[in-house]
């Protein structure tokens, strides 16, 4: 049987949420189990913030970025490391993206890199309309470095926590709460899933009250259909959310679970040349992705040796996200760093993390990887 990086992991709650949604009748984008929803994460993430449910997490940031004012020419800075659903809203919007490294001891963006270009930047009358920095394979960024930068240059931020809920800050800050908004995703590979799925989640209530008025076609009061903007179709399932109601009761144990593989694979796979993404003092991932790196001038492995051997063996794996800057899309786009996040594309590897994985089934994978690098070492 086929072992997958990540797969769906239903709980067997699930069905009964989605049953008292068919009994209700409420079938249709809105209704109780989204309200609920939204509540329940509401409450997960400790409150003080308002929750939008949203047809993807692509959606909640291009709303996010809507409400920020970004549009046609404003410059939007971004973790160059992340998935192209973190980027491309950005697009949509015709704005204008620079991209960031990664800091070397959390593996998310470099905040001391990001800084100083926006005291360069404020010194020369451009300053970005945005900044987006991406919680890697379900690691907060920091936190309260960024909302600094952000304050002392009155500049939006809008995190990008679509792989990260259920992950804790300093001092047990929920990741998913920073910024001006955050959003999250429900994808079938994530976490916790709801088939398809996103959330906007914000402090500011005007910008909740505005993302569920944009995500509703944007219709004004009136017995007709009335528009004095323009919306999208972009909300949530009522179904769809009676799975993530589902999804929700079992989150916790789904991130334990997480982190105990990625335990498993740093004491059986630790070796000289092969290393782990770190975390950093205070913080709790919660190891979405086994994520590692292989140096073949220590080990004679190259991160597609171990890759392709595993695929052999019916085993799924894939390389940390390719930075953006390195993409075709966006050559020529400037980039500031020391190029952290380009070795660690080369070198990166993840291995399969699913919460509904066997242990015996992680076993082959770890002992299939330890020959390789063995024989080789």
């Amino acid at each position: 049987m086929r072992i997958w990086l990540s797969r769906p992991h239903m709980s067997g709650y699930e069905e009964a949420r989605v049953a008292e949604a068919f009994a209700s009748n409420f079938v249709a984008p809105l209704g109780p189990q989204l309200d609920e929803f939204e509540d329940t994460v509401t409450e997960y993430l400790g409150g003080g913030v308002h929750c939008v449910g949203l047809s993807s997490g692509s959606a909640a940031l291009h709303l996010a970025l809507r409400l920020a004012g970004v549009g046609q020419g404003d410059e939007v800075w971004v973790s160059s490391m992340t998935f192209a659903g973190g980027i491309f809203p950005v697009n949509y919007l015709r704005a204008q993206p620079r991209f960031f490294d990664l800091d070397p001891t959390s593996w998310t963006i470099d905040v001391d890199v990001l800084a100083e270009q926006l005291d360069i930047a404020a010194s020369e009358g451009r300053l970005p309309k945005a900044i987006v920095p991406t919680d890697l394979y379900g690691q907060s960024v920091d936190l309260a470095a960024l909302e600094r930068c952000a304050a002392n240059y009155d500049v939006r931020l809008i995190v990008d926590s679509a792989e990260s809920l259920g992950a804790s800050y300093k001092d047990g800050r929920m990741a998913g709460t920073g910024g001006d908004a955050a959003i999250l995703s429900f994808n079938g590979n994530k976490i916790i899933t709801t088939s398809g799925g996103g959330m906007l989640v914000t402090r500011h209530k005007a910008w909740a009250d505005e993302a569920r008025f944009l995500a509703t076609q944007a219709r004004d009061p009136a017995p007709h259909y009335e528009h004095s903007t323009f919306g999208y179709n972009y909300r949530l399932s009522n179904i769809c959310a009676a799975i993530g109601l589902g999804q929700m009761e079992v989150l916790n144990e789904r991130v334990e679970r997480r982190r105990e593989i990625f335990g498993r694979y740093r004491e059986a796979l630790s070796r000289p040349g092969v290393s782990f993404m770190p975390e950093p003092d205070g913080w709790r991932s919660t190891r979405w992705l086994t994520a590692l790196a292989i140096d073949a001038a220590l080990t004679d492995v190259s991160r597609e040796d171990i890759r392709l051997m595993l695929l052999e063996h019916e085993i799924e794996a894939r390389p940390l996200w390719k930075p953006m800057h390195m993409q075709p899309l966006y050559s020529g786009t400037p980039y500031y760093g020391s190029g952290v996040d380009e070795r660690l594309f080369e070198q990166g590897l993840c291995l399969p993390s699913g919460s509904d994985m066997t242990n015996e089934q992680q076993d082959e994978v770890i002992e299939r990887v330890a020959t390789l690098l063995d024989s080789r070492i």
